[in-house]
């Protein structure tokens, strides 16, 4: 496990802004809420000893350095870059979601919380959630929209199992976005006991710097790893978008490095013309507005009120986006593109087919993109693809996307099965 501390850069905002986005624009009962957290949060930048507890039990119980596996037959079908993939997938519970739970959990009992509560979209937090709070004896609840619950309910499954509370959310879109204004409404009620575990780094500050500063375990590793791998830093380095803590997670470490081009891959949906998707930026759809504690780019109306996404993928179909990564685009530090429906389903077959890997329908956005430019790439390029999550929480939605009739059939006897009675 890297001994390196975390990088400062986005951590040390003293009011909460990257250039003109971020903010804290919440309701005064939540003041005192988010005025303990900005104490605490410094407090354990400027102590040694958390961030080498943190270090430890990533290391001991999560199994920290996740590998950067070269794809060797992925590099052999393009005839180009030398593709190399972050495997978050082998982080504990199968995403970098845990990163950044355990560090707000830990964060939560040094502020003396019993209990903690969560957003999820496609479970992956939740579950991260659940399992940190089982692992350090706390009480969780979990808000989920009703629409992802359906999408991905084996998630829900061991959200249930592992001790939480998972409490739908029935009104809008039924999807992220209203199971973030329904965890602030229970903090609201109950911070004096409570945490909220924002699962991404968008909100009022502190959080896109809080989730940003765990997070930032996946890029330390990625550089040191390929400096082992190679003696370079890489050309590229992909990474999938909705709320932006994955991708924020492996680009910080390479913004001050000029010559690595970062790339963040949104949800295309059912492409530009179809009002089906969720890309903020790379559609150019998104415009400035104040939401959910936060001014960033956001899908809405001209009235201010934020519209309906969409995404095949649970994780990215969120209507906002990081501050930190809007400046970042903003600056041209990075280039956000978006990827279809149809090209993610495509690239996930090709890298179960070449690699034997099975990424999350998020994850593959990455890949999407990445496959999609590689013809601009040469053969003496790197490129590094953050696979943030495995596939298995998908089941259903791969197979109704690649229109599975042996997996229909299944789906019918187990339904036949469960409807016999006892």
């Amino acid at each position: 496990m890297t001994d390196k501390r975390a990088p400062q850069s986005y951590a040390n905002t003293k009011n909460g802004y990257f250039g003109t986005y971020g903010g804290t624009f919440i309701p005064e009962i939540l003041a005192p809420a988010f005025e303990q957290l900005r104490c605490q949060f410094q407090a354990i930048k400027e102590d040694p000893s958390f961030w080498n507890t943190y270090s430890a039990i990533l290391a001991e119980y999560s199994g920290r350095p996740t590998p950067l596996t070269f794809a060797d037959r992925l590099t052999a079908h393009f005839g180009r870059a030398r593709i190399y993939i972050k495997r978050e997938d082998l982080n504990h519970t199968g995403a970098h979601k845990l990163n950044n739970a355990l560090g707000q959990a830990l964060l939560a009992k040094r502020m003396g919380k019993t209990r903690i509560i969560a957003e999820t979209g496609a479970g992956q937090h939740g579950v991260a959630t659940a399992t940190v709070a089982a692992k350090l004896g706390l009480k969780a609840t979990i808000y989920m929209g009703r629409e992802d619950m359906e999408r991905q309910y084996a998630n829900v499954f061991w959200m249930k199992r592992l001790g939480a509370e998972v409490a739908p959310v029935e009104y809008g879109s039924q999807t992220l976005k209203d199971a973030i204004n329904e965890t602030l409404r229970d903090w609201a009620a109950s911070f004096e006991t409570t945490h909220y575990v924002l699962g991404t780094a968008s909100g009022a500050h502190p959080f896109p710097s809080l989730v940003a500063y765990f997070q930032s375990i996946i890029g330390i590793e990625v550089k040191d790893q390929l400096r082992r791998a190679e003696g370079c830093l890489p050309n590229r380095v992909y990474a999938c978008v909705g709320g932006g803590s994955n991708a924020l997670g492996v680009f910080q470490a390479f913004t001050e490095d000029r010559s690595v081009e970062l790339i963040g891959v949104e949800a295309g949906g059912k492409g530009p013309a179809s009002g089906k998707h969720a890309a903020r930026i790379a559609y150019g759809e998104g415009t400035l507005g104040v939401a959910q504690g936060y001014r960033t780019m956001f899908l809405q109306n001209g009235d201010g009120q934020m519209n309906d996404t969409y995404s095949v993928a649970a994780g990215l179909d969120y209507v906002g986006v990081s501050p930190i990564l809007a400046d970042l685009a903003e600056q041209g530090r990075v280039r956000f593109v978006a990827a279809t429906d149809d090209e993610v389903l495509s690239a996930l077959q090709l890298v179960m087919q070449t690699e034997g890997l099975i990424p999350a329908l998020e994850s593959t956005h990455a890949f999407a993109g990445a496959f999609r430019e590689m013809e601009a790439t040469s053969p003496t390029d790197r490129v590094i693809i953050n696979m943030s999550g495995r596939g298995d929480k998908d089941i259903f939605n791969i197979a109704e996307g690649l229109r599975d009739e042996e997996w229909r059939a299944f789906i019918r006897r187990k339904h036949e099965q469960f409807s016999e009675p006892n």
